[in-house]
């Protein structure tokens, strides 16, 4: 394990990197234009309105993918841990809400009602969810972005097959290795792929359902950013943005992000839309202003009056890290 201050100095490269990156990328770009007018307001509270209701219809759908694993959390909870969640994935790298949506659901539970894999394999099963619903949308609505996506030469073609070919040997040869603590690990992981597995029946599709409506609530979002600056984007164009930019979204990345994000939503505006650069960089602060500020606020506010704020985290990561550290010296123990 790394010492902790060559562990903090690598969270610090993870959020300066990216950062240094978009503000660099920034300063070269001409000065964005933001709304000022009534109407212009008037839709960016409208959009604001817009995320807060997909983010209740998040928290709902957390709620019934908990009671189909036998997690029997209060509403309370779930509406309350979901913009808590988005909140740690704001300020956290690589995607570090879902875990502190886990600890801080496990010290509501009762002793025994379940296990932080089941509780972890519930936010797994939504961002499965998730990526699903997502890439149908690409799949189905986003043809105008797909269609500016260049195939690679056949050389390179040549090299990324030869390059996946060596690193499937080299697992296979891992697997055989260490096939002992492998099958240890699988067990291990039965938990937290579970909630998955309830996915393959009519209730996950229904679950699905419910997420394609929330993504086209999200999609709405964009679409009222976009007329608020005045941008030529339909529903399916708004939609292909949502879709390709929350994809890129899904991998853990840094705080908020960065980077990879902001990255997403200019490339899709520009494939799906003759915008200028000018009004692409004031679009991404306006989507960075309504999608991450106030959830950001919301969600600390909530950890900090209903669940004690920092200290109970960190009690919660010492807690995780004791468990651990037993778990390997289990693992490692002859029997």
């Amino acid at each position: 394990m790394p010492k902790p201050t060559k562990r903090n100095l690598l969270l610090l490269l993870l959020w300066l990197v990216p950062i240094a990156g978009v503000v660099w990328w920034a300063t070269k770009q001409r000065a964005p234009q933001l709304p000022h007018s009534a109407t212009g307001i008037l839709l960016l509270v409208g959009g604001l309105a817009l995320y807060a209701v997909a983010t209740l219809m998040r928290s709902e759908r957390w709620q019934r993918i908990l009671l189909r694993s036998n997690v029997h959390a209060k509403r309370a909870d779930t509406y309350a841990l979901v913009p808590i969640g988005y909140m740690g994935n704001n300020v956290l790298p690589a995607r570090g809400g879902e875990v502190l949506r886990t600890f801080l659901l496990d010290a509501k539970l009762p002793e025994g009602e379940a296990t932080k894999r089941t509780i972890l394999g519930t936010i797994l099963a939504e961002r499965v969810l998730d990526a699903i619903a997502l890439g149908l949308i690409l799949v189905v609505l986003a043809g105008n972005l797909l269609s500016h996506l260049s195939l690679p030469s056949d050389g390179v073609l040549a090299l990324v097959g030869g390059v996946v070919l060596v690193a499937l040997v080299a697992l296979a040869i891992a697997a055989l290795r260490f096939r002992e603590r492998l099958l240890f690990v699988a067990k291990s992981l039965i938990p937290l792929l579970r909630p998955c597995r309830a996915l393959l029946s009519w209730h996950g599709v229904a679950l699905l359902g419910l997420s394609l409506v929330v993504w086209l609530v999200e999609g709405t979002v964009y679409l009222a950013i976009a007329h608020a600056l005045h941008m030529h984007l339909g529903l399916q164009d708004a939609l292909a943005v949502v879709a390709f930019t929350n994809v890129a979204s899904l991998i853990p990345a840094a705080p908020g992000y960065i980077g990879t994000y902001d990255a997403a939503v200019i490339f899709a505006v520009g494939a799906v839309s003759t915008t200028a650069k000018r009004t692409s960089l004031s679009y991404l602060i306006l989507l960075r202003f309504v999608l991450f500020i106030p959830i950001t606020v919301v969600g600390l506010g909530l950890m900090v009056a209903r669940y004690g704020g920092l200290a109970r985290i960190r009690a919660a990561q010492a807690e995780a890290r004791r468990e651990s550290h037993t778990g390997e010296i289990a693992a490692v123990t002859p029997t």
